[in-house]
């Protein structure tokens, strides 16, 4: 199981710096499908799947996520995105009150979150890439995600004594996401330091990869135990088996989704601000 997690890892580690170093077209195309694969993921888990044939909150939620990345990558205005996300909820209202009693109130409710959850969240590496020294900024993301996710094990494993959830997740512990948030902060400051600020040489940068590492190895905790409780609420080991060793797209992607529109906020606010 181990050596399976660990080729796994490698094999995402260079998806991912080949699919972000080429940006555009080819970033979004991936994160398209991630955010489908994630829609169906959360759907299935929530129980609004059918067996044989796409649901019509199904079709709704697939037909809003693509229309939502192609506004994404061609249209100018960031705005109409928000219009768009208001347009898949009239949808799915449209669904509930012309196939009424077929669906629930909270499956209307539900549906719209699997599209707003993990895949419009997941839609912020792209926007992250697509901000001047994108290249640069999105990397935190993952430095946030993936780094404090290691350094919390490594750091847990070795000293960790007190429980950070025990309820939700009792192999967690406090000291393991201190080293976490440590982890990451230190990460962003070499990756800061060695690569970007000789890149960006009007601007001191370190300070400020530091603070977003740190904030968002924050995030990216909350994210990983938030995408674990809605597991143990429905009671599924995974959401998927996608990835080998790791599960779904919401097994090995959830901090990120956490993290990625962090991240966007805070690099407009501390760098581009």
């Amino acid at each position: 199981m181990f050596m399976t997690r660990l080729m796994s890892s490698i094999v995402l580690v260079v998806l991912a710096l080949v699919t972000i170093l080429t940006g555009g077209y080819l970033l979004a195309a991936v994160l398209l499908f991630l955010a489908l694969t994630a829609y169906r993921e959360l759907m299935k888990a929530c129980k609004l799947t059918e067996e044989k044939r796409i649901s019509p909150l199904e079709a709704v939620g697939y037909i809003g996520i693509v229309s939502y990345y192609l506004v994404m990558v061609f249209a100018e205005n960031r705005i109409i995105l928000f219009l768009t996300l208001i347009t898949v909820l009239v949808a799915f209202m449209f669904v509930y009150v012309f196939l009424f009693p077929k669906y629930r109130a909270e499956q209307i409710m539900c549906s719209f979150f699997c599209v707003a959850y993990a895949p419009v969240m997941l839609s912020f590496i792209y926007l992250v890439r697509s901000l001047p020294y994108g290249i640069y900024s999105v990397w935190m993301i993952f430095i946030s995600s993936w780094i404090c996710d290691t350094c919390a094990y490594s750091v847990g494993m070795l000293i960790g004594r007190h429980k950070l959830a025990p309820v939700l997740s009792p192999k967690k512990s406090i000291e393991g996401a201190i080293g976490g948030i440590a982890g990451s902060a230190l990460v962003g400051a070499i990756y800061a330091y060695f690569i970007v600020e000789p890149a960006i040489s009007e601007q001191q940068i370190t300070w400020i990869f530091v603070l977003i590492s740190a904030v968002g190895a924050v995030i990216s905790q909350v994210g990983d135990l938030a995408a674990s409780a809605i597991k143990r609420n429905h009671e599924i080991k995974d959401y998927g088996k996608l990835i080998p060793g790791h599960g779904g797209v919401m097994d090995r992607f959830d901090s990120v989704i956490f993290t990625a529109p962090m991240i966007y906020f805070l690099a407009l606010l501390l760098i581009h601000g």
